[in-house]
């Protein structure tokens, strides 16, 4: 049997994300190494771990540097039940470790979380809900104002296509007539013609838009690329929903906009920085409504993560071809 060790600075995570008989499985696929390996330990233990094949982690994955991973002559592949792999992947790649990400695993639990709020959008519901709190609107008839276009034939814009919005666009494919937008600079119009969407600007994106969902990788080149001109341009009760990173927006001036515009609404799962700083107005501004980052996996969604990176770790074992590897050429662009 392939020998494999578990590398994770909180063995507490690793335990969360490999529930529910997980680890148990691991146990019956490798011949498992019998300590968690961390940045503390992984001196003290390097001389044993020679023979060591596969790597298994999740959130917690020791950064190691090219001079470590060398004192592991015989590791193949690394296993990494979460998302990005971009704080410790390029040494292991470089040495030609292979390596495989539960990505598209987690990007499931988030494009369900962004599906559920555009539906919501569509109908005014978190306007709807705001107004309802107040006894005289709602007496007087006027708590349904105002009213949710709904969700027939109506505009969504993703910006970025990555594996997120892509499941989102598969999801809405399936329970809505929405017209979607894509803007992504990778992808050209024919490819996201074939996937159902139609290839727009930011700016047109915005504009035509009633919900506008950002999913943007968190590189350098998308650093404050949605600016208040933006948001200034968007449609009357337009909702802008943010799963991806806060960095990606200029806060600031996203913030002048929603005092000015209270017709906007914000859903906001993710800020910069994280949380917001105590004194931003994004806590008292009645337009937006905030969450603590959990639209990735979490509880039992965290799983399907673990089950992602098994089968993976099958497949490699197999020979098969693999359904969730990252290459070095991607990292440039990958979040």
């Amino acid at each position: 049997m392939i020998k494999a060790a578990i590398f994770n600075n909180h063995p507490g995570q690793f335990d969360y994300v490999f529930q529910n008989g997980r680890l148990e499985r691991l146990r019956q696929l490798t011949v498992l190494y019998p300590e968690i390996i961390a940045d503390s330990n992984f001196s003290d233990h390097a001389s044993r771990l020679k023979d060591v094949e596969v790597i298994f982690s999740t959130w917690g994955m020791p950064v190691l540097n090219e001079q470590q991973i060398a004192q592991l002559p015989n590791l193949k592949a690394l296993f990494y039940a979460a998302g990005s792999v971009k704080m410790f992947g390029q040494p292991y790649l470089t040495r030609g470790v292979r390596v495989f990400s539960a990505w598209h695993a987690n990007a499931i639990a988030v494009a369900e979380f962004a599906v559920s709020q555009i539906l919501l959008s569509c109908k005014c519901y978190f306007q709807n809900s705001r107004a309802c709190r107040n006894p005289a609107m709602r007496h007087r008839g006027m708590a349904h104002l105002p009213a949710g276009l709904g969700g027939y034939g109506e505009t969504v814009a993703l910006i970025g296509c990555g594996m997120v919005a892509r499941n989102v666009i598969k999801m809405l494919k399936k329970i809505s007539d929405l017209k979607i937008l894509v803007v992504d600079g990778y992808l050209s119009d024919t490819e996201v013609r074939g996937i159902g969407a139609e290839k727009v600007t930011l700016e047109d994106a915005f504009k035509r838009a009633y919900i506008v969902s950002n999913h943007l990788p968190d590189i350098p080149s998308t650093e404050r690329m949605i600016r208040g001109e933006h948001f200034m341009s968007m449609r009357p009760g337009a909702t802008f929903i943010n799963t991806g990173r806060g960095r990606q927006v200029a806060e600031n001036e996203m913030i002048e906009v929603l005092e000015k515009r209270m017709d906007l609404t914000a859903l906001l799962d993710v800020t910069f920085p994280e949380p917001p700083a105590a004194e931003s107005k994004l806590y008292i501004l009645n337009n937006v409504f905030l969450s603590s980052h959990i639209a990735g996996s979490t509880g039992n969604e965290v799983v399907r993560m673990a089950d992602a990176m098994l089968n993976e770790f099958e497949r490699w074992r197999d020979g098969l071809p693999p359904t969730c590897e990252i290459v070095l050429n991607m990292l440039e662009r990958i979040a």
